[in-house]
């Protein structure tokens, strides 16, 4: 006979720890973790709501405020301000107007995150991974929806939900 004891629900992992040796469990979505053996499966957020991934793109323009303002498109720092960040976003969004590809197609040449190699893409992502205000746009977001400009400390994006 099994002990019941001994199963954990889906998305948790049981480990143990390196300084007291006692054995605690590891969300896997939010990458939390607890003493008390889960009653629930990670698929549930704190606050009760369903946890789920998205897929998103980005173009990212940086400014001289920006948090780390260099680029790998360009050599030393980044000396655009915000205002002429906020105006590149603006052409692009009118050249972009809607169409996903034309989105990687301008992503790929002129973000400067490093993600501009797959045209934005950034992958599947849940909450806790992003900056809040980044998160909180691709959240608010249906699929194949663009954001308004989403101001985060890496600079100003306009994000692209794909899935």
């Amino acid at each position: 006979m099994s002990d019941a004891g001994d199963e954990i629900p889906e998305g948790w992992e049981k480990r143990v720890s390196r300084s007291t040796g006692m054995v605690y469990y590891l969300n896997k979505i939010t990458k939390e973790s607890q003493w008390d053996v889960p009653k629930e499966s990670a698929s549930a957020s704190a606050d009760g709501s369903a946890e789920k991934k998205i897929q998103c793109s980005h173009l990212l323009v940086k400014h001289a405020g920006s948090r780390r303002p260099a680029s790998h498109r360009q050599d030393g720092p980044i000396t655009r301000t915000k205002e002429e960040a906020q105006e590149l976003l603006d052409g692009y969004r009118k050249e972009i107007n809607g169409d996903p590809e034309k989105f990687a197609e301008l992503a790929e040449k002129y973000s400067d995150c490093s993600s501009a190699k797959r045209g934005g893409d950034l992958g599947m992502f849940g909450r806790n991974t992003m900056q809040k205000p980044f998160e909180d746009a691709a959240f608010a977001l249906k699929v194949n929806e663009m954001s308004d400009t989403v101001d985060t400390d890496s600079g100003l994006h306009i994000i692209l939900r794909t899935a």
